[in-house]
């Protein structure tokens, strides 16, 4: 679907995980971001901006009558994650 996203601000992005609330009438989307703050905030802003078009095609593909409202969050995991590792193995090096 996000080659369907023709705005520029949406850089490479990877949803993580989606959140659905009881009544399934809200999904809050974790969103990993490759790149830098900026990058993290141009894809976010472009996200926010799509929402509208993601809730029609996810309506559509999927043949429901209504989607869920969609937010879109930053998720840091990965980075998180990564920054750990490095961690780890700078330990594992200075043993």
């Amino acid at each position: 679907m996000t080659g369907d996203l023709k705005d520029p601000r949406i850089g490479f992005a990877t949803v993580t995980r989606v959140e659905l609330s009881a009544d399934l009438g809200h999904a809050r989307a974790f969103v990993s971001v490759l790149g830098d703050a900026e990058a993290d905030e141009r894809t976010m802003a472009g996200l926010a901006s799509a929402a509208g078009f993601l809730r029609r095609e996810i309506t559509h593909r999927l043949g429901l009558r209504r989607a869920p409202e969609l937010a879109f969050e930053l998720d840091h995991g990965p980075e998180e994650a990564a920054r750990i590792e490095l961690l780890i193995a700078e330990l594992k090096r200075q043993k």
